[in-house]
């Protein structure tokens, strides 16, 4: 079953876990991926998510709102190219689908039915659907 999510809140407030900037400095990646981990969720872009799901972050509370958008348009697109959020959702590991089978069903429902599969998400499909 998936778990509902509050939208209002941020992966910080969710996961009980602030990060603080490193006193070595940081990444620009690591510093958009702590600010936006201080976001509320329901706010956040399909650039953000896809962003964060490509890092694994948050991804118990973000898988569930990147399928909801991804039902809607499979081949929706961040700032990469069309699909990139499905590529995002695509690569996660084999162990985090243990943990959510029921969005991981939901995920080879939306990839089974796309009709033409971009060249950029065919191997992320592909790899995804093998058994």
């Amino acid at each position: 079953m998936t778990r509902l999510v509050n939208r209002d809140r941020s992966l910080e407030e969710l996961e009980h876990d602030r990060w603080s900037v490193p006193s070595g400095g940081e990444t620009r990646l690591m510093a958009t991926v702590r600010e936006l981990r201080g976001r509320p969720i329901g706010g956040l872009t399909v650039e953000d998510m896809r962003l964060l799901i490509g890092q694994n972050v948050g991804l118990a509370h973000l898988l569930p709102l990147a399928v909801e958008v991804l039902r809607i348009d499979p081949l929706v697109e961040g700032d990469m190219y069309e699909g990139d959020l499905l590529a995002a959702v695509l690569t996660s590991s084999a162990e985090v689908w243990s943990e959510f089978p029921a969005l991981e069903q939901k995920v080879r429902l939306i990839v089974s039915e796309l009709a033409d599969v971009p060249p950029a998400l065919k191997g992320q499909v592909d790899g995804f659907l093998a058994p």
